[in-house]
């Protein structure tokens, strides 16, 4: 059997001196490395190599990091680590909020940096491999997700959803008729290392539910249990005049 492929890291970062830092101990480690220097690069780089992960600075010219990593979280699943000047709580706060995976604060130890790179695409592959607990196409009542294509329909109409709201939607479907809190889907989607505000679930369901409200019938719902998290409940019709859902039994 052959050699895994080497794992391809994109580093955005404008200050060179950084940059041929990251390169050489990237590099030596075998990953392959990939260079931006500028937001509008970035974005280029990212949508057209593809790479395992993103080493963002926030800081850059024509398009901040932070700008960057909200266009591409609404595009790509890749892990984004952060790259924060020091004491920048602000830019830490907006960059988890904004779909980063992690940062880290500059002056940065290697041996610090190396790690969370490499837990990050740990993490990366756990979540994109296949799991047990997986089911990967569901189909019912017209509703219909293919979690290896990253696709989901109702009716026949392709909904475009961001990558942290597909894994959102993916995970209440999973444990559909239970209650999954704030924490624990922070936990899975997230991961451990998000410091930024709960309320993000509370965002991207209703991001969720604006996009499916166009239509008249879903064959699920997504309930909100105060002071706890949310459920998904899976839905049938009544045969009758109502047409009112009810829940499976």
């Amino acid at each position: 059997m052959g050699q895994p492929a080497a794992k391809r890291i994109l580093v955005v970062e404008d200050e060179e001196a950084i940059r041929q830092t990251l390169r050489y101990n990237l590099a030596r480690e075998g990953y392959v490395v990939i260079e931006a220097t500028t937001g509008s690069e970035a974005l280029a780089c990212a949508r057209r190599e593809r790479p395992d992960i993103i080493l963002l600075d926030v800081m850059l010219p024509e398009l901040s990091g932070l700008e960057v990593c909200r266009i591409l979280r609404q595009e790509l699943s890749t892990p984004i680590l952060m790259l924060t000047a020091k004491g920048s709580e602000l830019d830490k706060v907006v960059g988890l909020q904004v779909g980063a995976d992690d940062y880290v604060t500059k002056p940065f130890s290697l041996n610090e940096l190396m790690a969370r790179v490499s837990a990050l695409l740990r993490r990366a592959e756990m979540h994109n491999g296949p799991r047990s607990d997986s089911v990967e196409v569901e189909d019912f009542g017209g509703f219909h997700i293919d979690r290896a294509a990253r696709t989901v329909d109702v009716h026949g109409t392709e909904l475009r959803l961001a990558p942290k709201e597909f894994d959102l939607l993916s995970l209440l479907l999973l444990h559909s008729g239970r209650v999954l809190s704030r924490q624990t889907i922070i936990h899975d989607i997230w991961g451990s290392r998000f410091h930024g505000d709960p309320k993000t679930v509370d965002v991207h369901v209703r991001w969720i539910r604006e996009k499916f409200e166009k239509f008249e019938r879903l064959p699920f719902r997504i309930t909100t249990v105060f002071g706890v998290g949310y459920r998904l409940d899976r839905l049938t019709y009544t045969d009758g005049n109502s047409g009112s859902p009810v829940q499976p039994g």
